[in-house]
């Protein structure tokens, strides 16, 4: 009896959170249309949350699995502080002003109880199907065909959208691209921006990421597979920790975005075009972070109020350096400083530690400085007396430092790249290619890639058989893994090129070719015809934005690991290489 009522009632329960769904689409999608809806929609939202109480003290009274339990007790608890709160906020408030607070904190309460039940069915993805690299894959697919649904809302846009161009701008920001063909500030409302906001949120941390943070946070616990899905995620290279690690990178990214967003908030409190700058804010504190480059002003950093806002640029270009580095590199980093203190302060010198920082980490770093300033100076000496020109040596100085930054996966605009003289523009799309470093929030073939290519050609000319750096021999593995993947970037892009050339006529070969660089390096810049692409082009773009992203190599290699291996090997031959 009691099993069948389990079953019932998880059934039920199932509906509910269907329910749950619908409403929460109807209540931020058509607020504005539906105008018997907003007449008792504090009514609907008590009775909503009331009856999620009901089917969860049920599920809790009649479930004897100790995992169930847990999960039950946390999501009560959320529902029941959303009540109470909700009811003291209808007892205390102003009479026009109560009903608008009590529907804010339903919503908020629902929305994290959302989250809550979505990461339990992420968690029973992970025991029905176990392929790391497809449901990579397959979580960023999801986002964006949700994220397009979501954008094609009544409320989301002013002018209405259609459904290529809602998956373009979804594309675009779960792959946290920042390629556009609609104007961001004027063409969406402030729910279609919130909806590109979590999408790039969720695309630069990950969406498995973040559910497993909220699993792990409020459930205190993880699967054997779990972890192996959130390892290959977040690139660790065990399994120890992997959940701590996998919060970790959730609390620094939230973390970082704050203290960008009050650094914002602080340079740009004088600008009188911003409106609402605490949004304003928030926004592009997380666009930085992740790479995204989309923007809530129509000319994006290009806008004249920003121009000589140098402070303000300055801080995007660390927030946007801080997100392209990775969570690894950064974590080993701050453990080597917190080393370097403790060894520091108990010999009473300055006493660095040994083997703390990685090959890897120093790999990235030292390939990226040097990216970063051969950009820079570049960018100075080719546009001072062009582009840069008029401006103080500081604002060149600044000019061509978020230039260099800011081309490498970054997408944010001060000035029209059009206008780069053709060698800034070559540049600019060799930096696009490289990108940001492996398992951070950006794109292109990676730091790292370029770096082992290099040193591996240097190998070769030197005769060497293997590569060896600081001590350490690289894995073999490592430089396959480098080849395969400037192979397929550049097979990949030249593909979406030729197909564009196909529908495009109007438009010049080097504008395509940085289109599509910029695309599959989820850059976000633009010589500005991304607007004026056909529908064939877009879905050209969105195709490589999304190779771009989740790493074609990864895609393929989830397709084809499960092929049976052989344990013989065939006569091994030469082949001839000029």
């Amino acid at each position: 009896m009691f099993k069948n009522l389990s079953y019932t009632l998880s059934r039920i329960y199932g509906f509910v959170d269907i329910l749950l769904i619908v409403f929460l689409v109807f209540d931020f999608g058509y607020e504005n249309i539906i105008n018997t809806w907003l007449d008792h929609k504090t009514l609907y939202l008590g009775l909503l949350v009331i009856a999620l109480v009901i089917f969860n003290v049920l599920r809790h009274i009649y479930t004897h699995k100790t995992n169930l339990r847990k999960s039950f007790r946390v999501n009560i608890a959320i529902l029941a502080t959303t009540l109470f709160i909700a009811s003291i906020a209808f007892l205390t408030g102003s009479e026009y002003e109560r009903l608008d607070t009590v529907n804010y904190v339903i919503d908020t309460g629902l929305i994290l109880y959302f989250f809550l039940r979505l990461s339990s069915l992420i968690r029973k993805l992970y025991s029905i199907y176990y392929n790391p690299a497809i449901l990579f894959v397959g979580s960023f697919a999801i986002m964006a065909v949700i994220g397009s649904f979501l954008l094609m809302l009544p409320n989301a846009t002013t002018h209405g959208i259609s459904f290529t161009d809602a998956l373009f701008t979804s594309v675009s920001a779960v792959c946290v691209t920042g390629l556009v063909v609609l104007d961001t500030a004027a063409d969406f409302t402030f729910m279609g921006k919130m909806v590109i906001i979590s999408l790039i949120q969720l695309g630069g941390i990950g969406m498995l990421t973040f559910t497993s943070f909220f699993s792990y946070f409020f459930k205190k616990g993880s699967t054997f597979r779990e972890g192996m899905n959130v390892s290959n995620f977040v690139d660790s290279e065990g399994l120890q920790n992997v959940m701590r690690f996998a919060m970790r990178v959730v609390v620094f990214t939230l973390g970082i975005e704050l203290v960008g967003a009050v650094l914002i908030y602080f340079m740009i409190n004088d600008v009188t075009v911003i409106n609402n700058k605490v949004f304003f804010s928030v926004f592009h504190s997380i666009s930085a972070f992740c790479n995204a480059g989309f923007s809530t002003l129509s000319a994006g950093l290009n806008d004249p109020a920003l121009e000589s806002a140098y402070a303000f640029q300055w801080i995007v270009m660390h927030l946007i350096i801080l997100g392209g580095l990775g969570y690894n590199i950064v974590f080993n980093f701050i453990r080597y400083i917190k080393q370097l203190v403790i060894n520091s302060l108990a010999s009473g010198r300055l006493h660095s530690p040994v083997r703390v920082l990685t090959l890897n980490s120093k790999i990235v770093v030292v390939t990226t400085a040097i990216l970063l300033t051969a950009g820079t100076a570049f960018f100075y000496f080719t546009e001072q007396n062009h582009l840069f020109e008029g401006k103080t040596w500081f604002g060149k100085l600044t000019a061509a430092g978020f230039t260099s930054v800011t081309a490498r996966t970054a997408g944010f605009n001060t000035f029209d790249f059009a206008e780069l003289t053709m060698p800034a523009i070559l540049f600019v799309i060799f930096l696009m290619w490289i990108g940001a470093s492996p398992g951070s929030t950006g794109g292109g073939i990676k730091t790292s890639t370029f770096a082992l290519a290099t040193i591996n050609i240097i190998s070769i000319a030197k005769g060497k058989e293997r590569i060896e750096l600081a001590g350490r021999k690289i894995n073999s593995e490592s430089v396959k893994r480098a080849f395969a993947i400037i192979c397929i970037s550049l097979m990949v892009i030249g593909a979406g090129i030729l197909m564009i050339l196909f529908f495009e006529t109007k438009f010049t070969l080097i504008q395509i070719a940085f289109e599509t660089f910029s695309a599959f390096s989820t850059v976000g810049l633009s010589m500005g015809i991304t607007a004026s692409l056909s529908i064939g082009s877009k879905y050209v773009l969105i195709f490589v934005m999304f190779f771009g992203r989740i790493g074609l190599l990864n895609l393929l290699v989830g397709m084809l690991k499960t092929m049976p291996a052989h344990s013989y090997s065939y006569p091994e031959e030469n082949i001839l290489i000029n």
